[in-house]
């Protein structure tokens, strides 16, 4: 009987500690970021074409992710600056179709909000960053009858350290991150 019990407790822990994989809903979610021109503005931009997927529970509590943006899909929504992002002047995105993060470490910082660490590949350089996270909410949707769940992830990221673009004054060298999330549960 003991070991009965000990057995089915195992089993109730083991499901509600559960993980699931959560995958990033695209008509719903942005990965954008914003710069600093000429040291007086900021120029705002987005990529259109991205993949992230979670792996969480039902809580999307400790949550390790893996990302992957084409490079190509940068939108500034002006033409020419766009092309020239795409150029070897900065991402070189023939050479380098894609960016990528995968996560390492997670930290929860308190009821909904969290740290997650991991590296991010850009431009042929890896380096670790770290991205403030937040839990918008969790639903089970009408339709599907699945989990969602929203969030945000914000951070800054050193383009010098990833050699996008050179040392110009013109342009500032850390990029402020900001990436909205609805996740859906598989």
């Amino acid at each position: 009987m003991k070991n009965s019990m000990t057995v089915l407790v195992l089993l109730v822990c083991a499901t509600l500690t559960a993980q699931s994989t959560w995958k990033s809903d695209g008509a719903h979610s942005r990965v954008g970021f914003d710069i600093a021109h000429l040291m007086i503005s900021e120029v705002s931009g987005s990529f259109g074409e991205f993949e992230i997927t979670a792996t969480a529970d039902d809580k999307f509590g400790e949550p390790s992710f893996m990302v992957e943006i084409k490079t190509a899909s940068i939108n500034t929504e002006n033409d020419r600056r766009d092309d020239h992002l795409r150029s070897a002047d900065f991402f070189d995105a023939e050479t380098y179709p894609s960016i990528s993060f995968k996560s390492t470490s997670y930290e929860k910082t308190g009821e909904k909000t969290f740290k997650v660490k991991g590296d991010l590949t850009m431009h042929g350089v890896t380096n670790e960053i770290t991205l403030d996270g937040k839990v918008n909410g969790i639903i089970t949707d009408q339709r599907s009858k699945k989990l969602k769940a929203g969030l945000k992830l914000t951070g800054t990221v050193d383009r010098l350290a990833f050699k996008v673009g050179g040392d110009t004054p013109t342009l500032g060298d850390e990029v402020e991150l900001t990436i909205n999330l609805e996740m859906a549960q598989q």
